[in-house]
């Protein structure tokens, strides 16, 4: 058997990761061969300063930014095979910055041999599918060597993730705003808004952390335009909720509400597309970012055609250990270990989750959903089980803490649901720390930093000045 997977990002990695571990208990796996654009693996956790093209005039995948720190607890996103307290040797805080969770999800897949299986700096041009042979046929290019070459699978795995082509819808009078107009993906730091009104039309995660960041480097306000219902946060005195942006007059916005204001820059926070412009369309999933897309089979087989499989499509309460199990699951169905069902108890299967999915109506049902979706994954192989009600717990209580304290609840602690080791407390307080590195993170602020440097990070605010 020859598998082709695209992309290595948390999802691919996931994917060969799963392979391995079958290796190691003595199965035959396939001919393995994973195609990854960029120079490392990481996906979106490889971040890059460029935005739109990069070095080899290819999109930018990566939508993350400087000062990103994680906006979920770490302790939900947990490998159960590979722990946190594996990787770094002791507790550290639930809320690491980018770099620190990149080495992680990195960490994991270096102590398996499995990098020999990624070509790097290799993009997927297109794929066809012939159902005479049940093969597909993957044009693929060498940017490094500037070759174009073609590789025949009987299985493919498509992980490329679905935050990297932005939704950029058009609004009256944008195309003469004075000011930046950018979308999130091309954000990359909110120093250069300090002193300046920002307005950030959307009301999801990425609406919700650029603004704080925004206001985190001195922005002089924030306003985030929503197009259904506010976030509803205990917001600093300089951020406000509007409802959706009508139309652009120069620098003002009108807002459907009636109110306007004037900016100094537009930052769209309007999601991104699932798109994929290496598949023909019968192959490729149309879907806005929902819990549980339709036309996947357990969210992961393509229902026309069960050779081929999509990791990571879902909108994710869960990452990590998500993509594990269904890296997991998709295995077994290739090894032949999960036998699948007709195609009518499939589209059943599917519809139940749909509907399911459909009569949803808060966040803790939401996080219950995926919880429930992710049990079943993992009760269908041999992934190492973890107390998944206890996740859902802290997910909830996750959720809470952001409703009360925004600014503050990166600063909470949890504990691991895989150990039980208590995250230790961050040497810094997330709204004073302006530095998002590895070894800072780690290795705390340096004996030589001048007074108000070390009240910034030590969090005394009177002393630093620190915003509420």
């Amino acid at each position: 058997m020859r598998v082709g997977i695209i992309g290595a990002g948390p999802s691919g990695m996931a994917q060969l990761r799963a392979f391995e571990s079958a290796r190691k208990l003595g199965a035959e796996i396939p001919d393995i061969v994973c195609f990854e654009k960029q120079s490392d693996w990481g996906g979106q956790w490889n971040s890059s300063w460029r935005t739109g093209l990069d070095a080899a005039g290819e999109p930018v995948h990566s939508s993350m930014y400087r000062h990103l720190w994680s906006n979920g607890p770490k302790e939900v996103l947990e490998f159960s095979d590979y722990t946190f307290d594996e990787h770094f040797g002791r507790p550290i805080s639930s809320f690491p910055p980018r770099e620190v969770l990149f080495d992680y999800i990195a960490g994991r897949v270096q102590k398996s041999d499995v990098r020999k299986y990624v070509r790097f700096n290799t993009v997927a041009r297109w794929v066809s599918y012939n159902e005479d042979s049940q093969e597909f046929t993957v044009t693929v290019e060498d940017l490094a060597a500037q070759r174009t070459e073609t590789h025949v699978f009987d299985k493919l795995v498509v992980s490329t993730g679905h935050f990297s082509y932005p939704n950029v819808p058009a609004f009256e009078g944008i195309n003469s705003f004075p000011g930046e107009v950018l979308h999130a993906h091309d954000f990359r730091g909110a120093e250069r808004f300090a002193g300046k009104n920002v307005l950030l039309i959307g009301s999801s995660y990425s609406a919700e952390d650029i603004g704080m960041q925004a206001h985190k480097m001195g922005a002089k306000s924030v306003t985030f335009s929503y197009r259904s219902a506010p976030m509803g946060f205990d917001w600093p005195e300089s951020a406000v909720e509007r409802p959706l942006v009508t139309r652009f007059e120069g620098r003002t916005a009108h807002f459907s509400d009636g109110t306007t204001g004037e900016f100094d820059a537009v930052i769209l926070c309007t999601g991104y597309l699932h798109k994929y412009p290496f598949l023909p369309s019968e192959l490729s999933l149309q879907s806005p970012n929902l819990l549980y897309p339709g036309n996947l089979y357990k969210g992961v087989v393509w229902q026309q055609n069960t050779n081929l499989f999509y990791l990571g499509a879902q909108d994710q309460y869960y990452t990590f250990n998500m993509f594990d199990a269904q890296a997991w699951f998709a295995r077994d169905v290739m090894l032949g270990r999960i036998e699948l069902p007709s195609p009518q108890e499939r589209e059943a299967d599917i519809q139940t989750w749909l509907d399911r999915q459909a009569a949803l109506t808060d966040h803790d049902a939401e996080a219950d959903f995926q919880t429930d979706y992710l049990r079943e994954l993992i009760a269908l192989t041999d992934y190492p089980e973890f107390d998944l009600d206890t996740v859902a717990v802290l997910l909830k209580q996750w959720m809470k803490d952001k409703e009360e304290n925004i600014l503050g609840y990166r600063d909470s602690i949890h504990r691991s649901v895989m150990t039980g080791t208590m995250a230790t407390r961050h040497h810094t307080r997330w709204i004073n720390a302006m530095d998002d590195s590895l070894s800072r993170y780690l290795n705390g602020p340096s004996e030589d930093m001048d007074t108000g440097a070390l009240a910034a990070l030590t969090g005394d605010a009177e002393q630093a000045g620190a915003r509420r």
